[in-house]
């Protein structure tokens, strides 16, 4: 749902400002064109920027970051780990109380569950395992 509709908010704001435009031309609001200008170009300036930025966020890569600290829900301990990059990690030793540690309902891996940063295929946006 956000994908489609952050692609509507640039074309809008370009048709309202399109539109606000042209009022400003009309006959009948020859009182207010200078605001109604003003108001349709900053409009179309901001609907303009806003698909460029878009696109152009859209065709860079995205940075994984294979760095997680995983803190132990049972003793607090944290460790910095580094996350496999081609298997989910289920299962995780603590090392000071020797738990072992399993992901949540509903999360793939440990690192999903415990950890600082979720594992590489969910900060891409994939599904995991």
């Amino acid at each position: 749902m956000l994908a489609t509709s952050c692609c509507w908010l640039p074309l809008l704001a370009v048709l309202l400002g399109g539109a606000t435009g042209l009022l400003g031309l009309s006959e009948s609001f020859e009182k207010y064109s200078g605001v109604f200008m003003l108001i349709g170009g900053g409009m179309f300036a901001l609907g303009a920027y806003q698909y460029y930025t878009k696109r152009k966020a859209k065709n860079q890569p995205m940075e994984v970051k294979l760095q997680s600290t995983i803190t132990c829900p049972e003793c607090g301990h944290k460790k910095e780990e580094t996350m496999p990059t081609n298997a989910c990690q289920f299962f995780y030793d603590c090392e000071k109380c020797k738990k072992v540690l399993k992901p949540l309902e509903g999360d793939c891996c440990v690192y999903c569950s415990y950890g600082s940063i979720k594992c590489p295929p969910i900060q891409q946006g994939e599904n995991c395992c």
